[in-house]
């Protein structure tokens, strides 16, 4: 365990360092029509506003739950769709609103896990064709040819490099998701966004391919921003986690302050729901029960998102968005009545 000092070093030190991604004050409206003349008539704000920094090697988890934001977000990194607002820096270079044919270089840095291994992977495609592609597309030699190179990473993901010749309905869900991971590796990325790498695989292989990915980052220095609802799955593999609620970031912490010192009473409400297998240290964990639905994104609350569920809420909560600001040392909390923290002046 870290001593007090070398942990205070740590927090110093961090913010030093060049962040492999920067991304500031992102934003994605979708414009809502109506009538034959399509005329705009809303905006379904998807994400409104979120900052945060990754740095090299690291694993930042992004959690909260459906519809809040979080696949939106990871396609905005990866510029697979165009930012209404904010901006998106990766290595230096701000790829905000980069054109199709300048950013096609810098994709073989960062790539996408997708959540789906069953919609992800052409059925018409053999393996080989499917992690082969972008050796293609990028216009890339090989030393030995792709063919060599596939099934190197094949043998890398766990598979079975004769299997080169097969369709991907011939594997289970998680090979299929190895085949993806294979995919996503070909073109060595720096940075990686798995979108619920595991959520649509059972249970028993969703460790198995957790375990891989930590090991392929150990092995080739790899970054990720890991996007889960599974708060668990998060615990595992991040070092970093940021809970969102509604299209913008609620609370930003280290693993272990996050899930043992929660500020935000929805962090906290989250962290409730996590089964517990040990039944001896449920009796000391209380239950929060959320009131209410998640609001609209069409027509989100005023100030604080999160007011219309919230039981510490008060006007301020109704009339004044809280900031995202540092609470404790590499811990940011957006809420004006934080949880675990000295009474603060709200606002």
């Amino acid at each position: 365990m870290n001593s007090p000092e070398s942990a205070g070093e740590a927090a110093v030190k961090a913010p030093t360092r060049e962040p492999l991604l920067a991304v500031t004050g992102l934003a994605k409206h979708f414009p809502v029509t109506k009538g034959l003349l399509k005329r705009q008539v809303g905006a379904v704000k998807a994400v409104d506003g979120v900052s945060f920094e990754v740095f090299k090697g690291e694993t930042l988890g992004l959690v909260g739950e459906s519809g809040c934001g979080k696949t939106t977000t990871g396609r905005l990194i990866t510029r697979l769709v165009e930012p209404t607002g904010g901006s998106v820096v990766f290595e230096g270079h701000d790829i905000t609103h980069m054109s199709q044919s300048r950013i096609r270089p810098l994709r073989r840095d960062m790539q996408m896990i997708f959540q789906d291994p069953y919609s992800s992977l052409n059925p018409r495609h053999t393996v080989g064709a499917i992690v082969g592609a972008p050796f293609r597309i990028q216009g890339i030699k090989t030393e030995h040819g792709i063919k060599k190179a596939v099934q190197e990473l094949l043998a890398l993901v766990g598979l079975n490099p004769e299997h080169y010749n097969r369709y991907p309905h011939e594997f289970s869900g998680g090979q299929r998701q190895r085949i993806g991971i294979a995919r996503t590796l070909a073109l060595k990325p720096k940075l990686i966004v798995a979108d619920e790498p595991v959520s649509a695989l059972d249970v028993s292989i969703q460790a198995q391919v957790v375990n891989l990915l930590e090991d392929l980052q150990n092995e080739l220095d790899l970054t990720y921003v890991v996007i889960a609802h599974d708060l668990s799955v998060v615990r595992h593999i991040s070092d970093r986690v940021a809970v969102m609620y509604l299209g913008k970031i609620m609370e930003l912490a280290d693993r272990r302050d996050l899930y043992e010192t929660p500020r935000h009473p929805y962090t906290t409400a989250l962290l409730s729901a996590v089964p517990i297998p040990d039944t001896r240290g449920r009796g000391s964990r209380t239950r929060v029960r959320l009131q209410g639905d998640v609001p609209s994104p069409l027509n989100p609350p005023a100030a604080c998102r999160f007011s219309t569920r919230c039981w510490k809420a008060d006007e301020i909560c109704r009339t004044v968005e809280p900031p995202l600001v540092e609470l404790a040392p590499r811990h940011q909390v957006a809420c004006h009545f934080p949880e675990n923290t000295p009474a603060v002046q709200p606002g």
